[in-house]
């Protein structure tokens, strides 16, 4: 973003981030553990099998020399002892490939964890492009894996060479051993050749992996500018949110008043508060708050029920209590049972006095609140 150009990216990667960019396949990766872990897997297998493969080098080599004149000039005979020189041959070094193979795939992850991203194996051709990937080469990591190489190049020669020279004389004394004993020296100079070169990859390792660890952690920071757009993101801007919320509470108040009109009464205040509560005798259950407000709204409640002929009961304490302690659609408390019954009687008096003309019921003027229902 423009306006996080400038910010410093101190911060750490949120779950968010560190998710997104496992998924790409950013993950910290050692080359040089890599490499260390394939030398000694292979240091270690010459080691504990070279005798087992330079015997069975020698029996190849003595079983495919050892050819009759007339199977010489055989062309199928020829087929079947090449056939079977790549059975034996196969079968020597299986046992080596699936281990070394085994290594080639632990090697990776023994670092960064296992991940699979289609994203980072598919081609990006402008990686091909010279231009761009011009600024690498003089980039910091560039130069960084600049001394790698060298020291590499450095410390594997220097240790080759004093390895060579350590040797140089069993190497030249190889040629008059037998062959079976000369095969199986080599090899076993070889073995001791790769452990000590494997050895000395140790110290780049060493250096690489808490280099990569670091470079990982220093590519994934944030800045508090992208720290906040990635929570704007997941939650919603605020400007958003509020309209949300005020279409919601405007079509929960249009639900509302469209309940107004089916209300049995209507308890006020009388000017600031109307509550609306419908009662169903026929199920025995409490009363139901079916509308509610203040002010406002209680005035467009109370116009509602003028118009629909609901009954407006004047009881100001009542009215407090029931607004604080009852949500729309849901039964009225236990606690005020007693002064709503007072009011629906009323009621029910004054529908029964219409229906006969008689004389109309006294409004109900001392109705008893419980102290812990009490608003101000």
């Amino acid at each position: 973003m423009a306006e996080d150009s400038g910010q410093e990216k101190n911060e750490e990667p949120t779950q968010k981030r560190l998710d997104e960019a496992k998924k790409k396949g950013q993950i910290a990766r050692s080359r040089e553990l890599n490499t260390f872990i394939m030398l000694i897997v292979s240091a270690w297998l010459l080691m504990s099998q070279g005798g087992r493969v330079g015997s069975g080098l020698i029996s190849m080599m003595q079983s495919n020399f050892h050819i009759s004149r007339e199977v010489i000039f055989e062309p199928q005979a020829t087929i079947v002892f090449f056939k079977q020189a790549m059975h034996d041959g196969l079968f020597l070094v299986a046992p080596l490939l699936v281990i070394l193979t085994i290594a080639a795939i632990v090697a990776p992850i023994s670092l960064g964890g296992w991940i699979f991203s289609m994203d980072a194996i598919s081609p990006k051709f402008d990686k091909l492009d010279p231009i761009k990937g011009l600024p690498k080469l003089f980039s910091v990591n560039g130069f960084v894996e600049m001394l790698k190489a060298l020291f590499k190049i450095t410390l594997v020669g220097l240790v080759g060479w004093f390895l060579f020279n350590s040797i140089f004389a069993e190497l030249l004394g190889l040629s008059s051993e037998p062959m079976e004993q000369g095969i199986i020296h080599a090899l076993k100079l070889i073995a001791h050749s790769f452990l000590i070169l494997s050895g000395a990859l140790i110290l780049i390792a060493a250096i690489d992996v808490p280099y990569q660890l670091s470079k990982h952690s220093k590519d994934l920071k944030m800045s508090m500018q992208e720290i906040k757009d990635e929570h704007k993101e997941a939650e919603g801007s605020p400007e958003i949110k509020g309209r949300i919320r005020r279409t919601q509470m405007e079509m929960a108040q249009n639900r509302m008043m469209k309940e107004v009109p089916n209300a049995d009464v209507i308890i006020t205040n009388p000017s600031h508060y109307a509550i609306a509560l419908k009662y169903d005798e026929a199920s025995g259950s409490a009363p139901i708050m079916v509308a509610k407000g203040v002010d406002l709204i209680a005035a467009h409640i109370r116009n509602l029920a003028i118009e629909a002929n609901v009954p407006l009961v004047a009881a100001p304490p009542l009215a407090r209590a029931l607004y604080y302690s009852t949500e729309i659609d849901n039964e009225i408390p236990q606690g005020l049972y007693s002064a709503v019954a007072q009011v629906l009687a009323y009621i029910f008096q004054l529908k029964e006095a219409v229906k006969t003309h008689g004389t109309k019921p006294a409004v109900p003027k001392d109705i008893k609140v419980p102290p812990e229902f009490k608003q101000e």
